[in-house]
């Protein structure tokens, strides 16, 4: 972790209490701004996660636990692997072909047929 306290200035917040804030804010997906008061102002928050990520800190401390967990024989490296991809398709992209009616369940009492719209 880089150091707390800055060669001038006052010291920064504790390094705990920030990445618990960074935790908290990718555990519930929120807006920073929506981060409780416990953990600091909001940009401190975000500006130290962004700086860190330029810095290349969090590759840093993942590759360090993971070795640390090597070492140890907890990593079977043919089992376990991260995969952060997230695809999301257009709201349009429903698989509908164009020119084509769309076709609704009628529902439940009004028969069994589904209907076009």
């Amino acid at each position: 972790m880089p150091a707390r306290k800055p060669r001038t200035g006052r010291p920064g917040k504790d390094h705990r209490t920030v990445i618990n804030g960074i935790l908290w804010i990718l555990r519930t997906g929120a807006p920073w701004r929506d981060l409780p008061g416990r953990f600091g102002p909001w940009a401190t928050i975000t500006s130290r996660f962004y700086r860190w990520r330029k810095q290349g800190l969090w590759d840093r401390l993942l590759a360090e636990v993971q070795r640390k967990a090597d070492d140890i024989g907890q990593v079977e490296w043919e089992v376990h692997y991260v995969d952060g991809t997230n695809v999301r398709a257009h709201q349009h992209a429903a698989g509908a072909k164009r020119g084509r009616a769309i076709r609704r369940w009628a529902g439940p009492g009004e028969g069994s047929v589904p209907k076009s719209i």
